[in-house]
């Protein structure tokens, strides 16, 4: 089994087929693209490929260390990159082929008019080993 990081992002992607703002769809269009998101996850833990998800609010701050007995350095409350996570979900899948499959059946959740999305998922491996660093 190897493990991958579905990302879902406000911005950064390339535009989907359907791309409409959630805070423009109908309330029934919010409640049938979660419910949608809901029943996936549902049928990954009746398989055992769910592992975690997770949907994150757009506002957010960067934060760093600035050296000893200094305070941390904050940026924000909002990310400065064209890239904002949306939010994640963590699978455990036999194959990279089963990780796109079910990236690609993510990607059709409805959204506007009911109609599927089809936004673009970024698909990340979980690095299973370290790299070697030489001397």
């Amino acid at each position: 089994m190897a493990k991958y990081l579905l990302l879902k992002h406000y911005r950064g992607a390339p535009e989907a087929v359907n791309d409409v703002p959630m805070d423009r769809w109908a309330p029934e269009e919010v409640s049938a693209h979660i419910r949608y998101m809901n029943d996936f996850a549902d049928r990954l833990r009746e398989t055992g490929e769910f592992v975690d998800a997770q949907a994150l609010a757009q506002e957010g701050t960067f934060v760093r260390y600035d050296g000893e007995g200094r305070p941390p350095v904050t940026d924000g409350p909002f990310a400065e990159t064209k890239d904002l996570i949306a939010g994640w979900m963590v699978i455990d899948v036999d194959s990279h082929e089963r990780a796109v499959e079910l990236a690609g059946e993510l990607s059709a959740a409805p959204g506007a008019g009911g109609k599927p999305i089809h936004e673009w998922l970024e698909l990340r491996p979980f690095l299973t080993e370290m790299p070697a660093v030489g001397e």
